[in-house]
């Protein structure tokens, strides 16, 4: 896998650690080299859309916003956008042509909430949470929490208001500081609308021989799912290890499932239908216990 497949799977960032641990130093540099990767911080790395979305901003005298001000200040995005999310004040007329490249979006900013050519961290989780699809909202939710920011995301739910609080509370509220990445929020996300499934990421389960932190746990349905990406899987060993793990957590009675990073982020539909059906399964199964007792 070319290394940035491995940084848009991590949902276009990722930290130099992160991409050491799929990868090797020489790979990592010479993506640097080629530009492949850009390099926003020490030790932080982004795909060079992050570049072009500032020239888009620039030529429409705007402000970037959203999941491309997210990218900008290092939270991980479900996709980074082919076009960049871009605000422009409400009175400003643009021309046909003009905003061909950009997602545009009308709206009054005051100065203090734009920094460095895009809203600041605070105002871009309140934009991010209130106007986003829901998965997309909670991969950048989770990137904040993940990054330190929970008293931001509590002041960011108090202060919601109007249209769409509701929406900005609850995704506050579902953010949590270990989801891995990206790929397993969305999965999160597809999960959290299946009735009767209640999944929490990273989990540690015990009563396997090596313990096990699987992605997403359902503890009461001992349900594991499992974000399986190539990236994870670079050699024999790392294959092994999984294939071992997966097993004993079967022999003690989960239910595992494993989706591949196409059909989260493309197929959303079938990884639902899939879950549903194994609720109900589940459920079936409960009830004809209890009916046998």
């Amino acid at each position: 896998m070319e290394l940035e497949e491995t940084v848009l799977e991590m949902g276009g960032v990722a930290t130099r650690a992160a991409l050491l641990a799929v990868s090797d130093r020489a790979t990592v540099d010479r993506a640097l080299l080629e530009g492949k990767v850009i390099a926003q911080a020490r030790g932080r790395y982004a795909l060079p859309s992050a570049d072009v979305a500032r020239v888009v901003a620039h030529r429409l005298t705007g402000v970037l916003g959203l999941s491309t001000a997210a990218l900008l200040h290092g939270w991980a995005v479900k996709a980074p956008d082919a076009q960049p999310h871009v605000i422009v004040p409400r009175h400003r007329k643009i021309r046909a042509g003009q905003a061909v490249g950009a997602q545009v979006h009308y709206l009054d900013l005051l100065p203090e909430e734009i920094v460095g050519g895009a809203t600041t961290r605070e105002v871009t989780l309140t934009h991010c949470l209130r106007l986003l699809p829901f998965d997309e909202a909670l991969v950048v939710a989770d990137s904040a929490a993940r990054d330190g920011e929970l008293a931001m995301l509590r002041r960011v739910a108090a202060a919601a208001r109007g249209p769409g609080s509701r929406k900005v509370r609850r995704i506050a509220a579902l953010a949590r500081p270990g989801a891995a990445n990206a790929f397993e929020s969305v999965l999160r996300a597809i999960a959290l609308t299946v009735d009767g499934l209640a999944v929490e990421p990273q989990v540690l389960i015990r009563s396997v021989d090596p313990w096990a932190r699987p992605d997403l746990v359902d503890e009461r349905l001992r349900v594991v799912l499992e974000a399986d990406s190539f990236a994870w899987h670079g050699d024999r060993g790392a294959l092994r290890r999984d294939a071992r793990r997966y097993d004993l957590l079967v022999a003690d009675g989960w239910v595992v499932l494993r989706f591949a990073w196409e059909d989260v982020m493309f197929d959303p539909d079938f990884v639902r239908s899939v879950l549903r059906r194994v609720v109900a399964r589940l459920a079936e199964g409960s009830a004809a216990t209890a009916g046998a007792a």
